[in-house]
């Protein structure tokens, strides 16, 4: 038989009102009948009715956490942050069980717009109280249009919206107001450090494997890059520059394509960590050695990183840290944070060295 909020009341010795103030956590009750009321909860197993629930309050519990690739630890990283923050108190104590609790669903988009507004209409539909977006967005002035209008429409309904790793949105003052908080990486200024650091060791053979060109993260890591260079006074060779997908097989592809245009290179940059290992998997197979005859570069700083022999020089991201604040931020246990730029920081290990 279905527990009611009214077994709960009757079990726990209080009025069902002060049951709905406890689970609601909108009201001060005194600390015995809370607990009193939280244990009556727990021993009768009570479950909120949630569609019932997100009638009477207009949105949900449910929390759409949207990523690129889940199977990719950058995106995985934030994700299992930002759901295990969506129920923790600011003070950092235990989550404890009331009616605010959230869950969240990771949404698996596999890099494609349409299913990114596809997704973003489910949740409206599912009156979600909060959705993150996480990672680069995609350079289309038309899908982003669709983006920014899906996500008013979603804050109008009372949904707080997060972008995670993600730049601000452009265009209308509208389209930014719809967004409580922005995390977003320093991509550009992390990837012109790690090019510095390249220069500084006496490279100028410098080759680079770049993400999808239609994404923001692709775009400001290479600029990053490139403004390293030009600051250095070394040209930009086009050919030295070469793009596919955020993973170890564009990695591989990436090196054969730039050592066979440029069989002088010294060091080559990727665009992320996976793409790295790529990179370095192919100069072993073509019996190059790391850093002696060609150094390797990444970015994020990923669990990888360090496993990769040598360990692998490349820029941290705080991505445990920035899913946790945009779980928080999405909770509400924040106030609005606005943009916030998060810090991008070199790490020199192994797989780089001065030119052999």
């Amino acid at each position: 038989m279905t527990v009611t909020l009214a077994d709960v009341a009757a079990h726990a010795r209080v009025s069902p009102a002060t049951v709905s103030r406890v689970l609601n956590g909108n009201y001060p009750v005194a600390a015995a009948t809370r607990e009193r009321v939280l244990r009556a909860v727990s021993e009768l197993d009570y479950v909120v009715n949630g569609p019932a629930s997100a009638l009477a309050a207009a949105t949900s519990d449910l929390v759409g956490i949207l990523v690129n690739d889940i199977a990719d630890p950058f995106f995985g990283i934030m994700a299992g942050a930002a759901q295990a923050h969506l129920n923790a108190p600011a003070d950092g104590s235990a989550p404890v069980r009331t009616n605010a609790e959230r869950l969240a669903v990771v949404c698996n988009t596999g890099g494609s717009p349409a299913r990114e507004l596809t997704y973003l209409t489910l949740l409206q539909r599912q009156r979600a109280a909060a959705v993150i977006l996480t990672g680069g967005a995609i350079e289309d002035a038309e899908h982003s249009a669709a983006v920014a209008a899906k996500l008013a429409r979603l804050a109008e309904a009372g949904t707080r919206i997060v972008l995670c790793g993600r730049p601000a949105l452009g265009g209308a003052d509208s389209a930014s107001a719809s967004v409580h908080a922005t995390l977003s990486f320093d991509n550009r200024a992390g990837a012109r450090r790690l090019t510095e650091h390249l220069l500084a060791l006496g490279h100028t053979r410098i080759g680079y494997v770049a993400g999808p060109a239609e994404r923001t993260t692709t775009r400001h890591r290479l600029e990053g890059h490139r403004e390293a260079l030009a600051a250095a006074g070394v040209a930009d060779d086009p050919a030295l520059v070469v793009h596919g997908s955020y993973d170890r097989a564009t990695g591989r592809a990436g090196a054969r394509e730039l050592l066979a245009a440029a069989p002088d290179l010294t060091a080559v940059v990727a665009a992320n960590d996976t793409i790295a290992l790529g990179v370095c998997a192919e100069a072993r197979e073509r019996g190059l050695r790391i850093p002696q005859d060609l150094s390797v570069a990444g970015f994020d700083d990923l669990p990888s990183a360090t496993d990769a022999v040598p360990a692998l020089t490349t820029v941290r991201l705080p991505l445990y840290e920035a899913g946790a604040r945009a779980g928080a931020l999405a909770a509400g246990v924040h106030a609005a944070g606005g943009v916030e730029v998060v810090p991008a920081e070199v790490v020199v290990r192994g797989s780089t060295g001065v030119p052999g």
